[in-house]
């Protein structure tokens, strides 16, 4: 074991307050060529994976009494894993992870990126930018001929006034100086906090670590339904819940819907609001993935869940962070990359680059189910609601300023070892199996996805 991969866990194993004499009980092998890139992709990949699958086996010691299980981080899981979402099938059919107006354009000063992904970001992109909602190719067209007319500062500035999604590329030295980069840099890898003294409502015993436990899944796209995935797998009864006027892409949920039920409540309407507190009456874990602000306004902050469910574990996940001018700003993997100088540092001197996978997403949902088991721990040791907060920016800044590329066999690489099939309501599903794992745990869910949106607002047995 080398000291840059013990660099790359310690660091992330510290951040979420654990016993770093645990980290004796991780070994790392298979080769790691899965994720090319001049950033340390790869050692971050192994990292998150490694404080996850470490938190789990820590869980599983606190609930069964016994030793904690040894922890194998096999690289090539890994690198499939951080590929899911480009590798999940669906009876053989393919889907492409960005839209066509979800790209980069060049504008009179640079690059910009834009992100339109969803029907209603993309007609927000094209009414800021006076284009009409024509077909994709005609729209492409417009688009870079409109955005060719302004600075790309411009175009930033007039997309997200519109509700949209757009950000210049920025080079690191700029980030690094401007004020939400400044406060970026001032704050740890990730936050915990404990906000009560509420006793621990666990259960000695269980067979998996999450076992018994429900988990309130209110996470779009890919970093939070990751995590939640992820708690989905290790026992978990995970119910994700969408506002049902928010459309959201079936072939995402196949990947990241595993081990889940789907549901859409509507918060602002009163019947479904009351049907959500009850699910919150018996919640024992609450994740959220939405923009600062956006759940707030129906009362969902940390400290209101906390009167409400004394003992929850709350984790919350934004983009950009919960500070600063851009706290509030919607925001997306790509997007990140861009602000915070990868794209510069992963592309070339004729254009932006990207990273091989959408490791800041993935990164970040491995952390945040770190976090959340973590926090278990610590409750079942000494009681309390938990609170563990990350941003994709945090991740980034870590990415770019912290972690040193690990040296591995970087031949060999093969997903197929990593890809299994199972049966699902969508046909036949090629899927990426689990990276997190440790002696005796899980090796697959439980349950495939369903189609998004159609259980019913109940925990599993109700």
């Amino acid at each position: 074991m080398n000291s840059p991969i013990i660099s790359g866990a310690s660091q992330a194993w510290a951040a979420l307050g654990a016993d770093s004499s645990l980290l004796d009980r991780v070994s790392y092998g298979g080769p790691s060529g899965g994720l090319p890139a001049r950033l340390p992709v790869m050692e971050l990949a192994r990292a998150t994976v490694a404080v996850c699958s470490l938190a789990a086996a820590e869980l599983a010691s606190v609930r069964t009494g016994r030793p904690v299980p040894r922890v194998r981080v096999d690289d090539e899981a890994v690198a499939t894993a951080f590929l899911s979402d480009r590798l999940v099938r669906a009876d053989g059919r393919a889907w492409s992870t960005f839209a066509p107006l979800s790209r980069f354009w060049r504008a009179t000063d640079g690059w910009v990126r834009t992100h339109a992904n969803y029907p209603h970001h993309r007609a927000r992109l094209l009414a800021a930018l006076g284009v009409p909602g024509n077909a994709d190719e005609e729209a492409v067209d417009a688009v870079a001929q409109a955005i060719a007319g302004l600075t790309a500062l411009e175009v930033e500035e007039t997309v997200y006034a519109a509700g949209g999604l757009a950000v210049a590329a920025r080079g690191p030295e700029d980030w690094a100086k401007s004020e939400q980069g400044v406060m970026v840099a001032g704050q740890p890898l990730l936050t915990t906090a404990r906000i009560d003294d509420a006793p621990d409502r666990m259960i000695d015993g269980a067979a998996l670590p999450c076992a018994g436990l429900r988990v309130l899944d209110l996470t779009r796209v890919l970093a939070g339904p990751v995590a939640t995935r992820t708690l989905a797998l290790l026992g978990a009864d995970v119910l994700r819940i969408d506002a049902p006027q928010l459309p959201e892409s079936q072939e995402a949920h196949n990947d990241t819907g595993m081990g889940k039920r789907s549901t859409t409540l509507d918060l602002g309407e009163d019947t479904d609001r009351r049907l959500f507190e009850e699910l919150l009456d018996a919640a024992d874990v609450v994740v959220t993935g939405y923009r600062p602000g956006a759940l707030e306004r129906f009362g969902l902050t940390p400290e209101a869940l906390a009167e409400r469910r004394p003992g929850l574990v709350i984790a919350q996940l934004s983009a950009w962070g919960r500070y600063g001018p851009w706290r509030e700003r919607r925001g997306f993997d790509s997007l990140v990359q861009v602000a915070t100088g990868i794209a510069e540092l992963e592309g070339s001197p004729d254009s932006p680059g990207a990273l091989p996978a959408q490791a800041l997403d993935h990164g970040t949902g491995y952390l945040l189910a770190a976090g959340v088991l973590r926090a278990l721990t610590e409750q079942h040791r000494t009681g309390g609601t938990r609170l563990v907060r990350l941003a994709l920016t945090q991740t980034a800044h870590w990415l770019v300023h912290d972690l040193a590329p690990a040296p591995g066999k970087e031949e060999g690489f093969d997903a197929e070892h990593w890809l299994t099939e199972t049966d699902s309501p969508m046909g036949r599903l090629r899927h990426a199996l689990p990276p997190v794992s440790y002696d005796g745990g899980p090796v697959n869910w439980a349950r495939p996805p369903g189609l998004w949106g159609t259980d019913a607002p109940v925990w599993g047995g109700a």
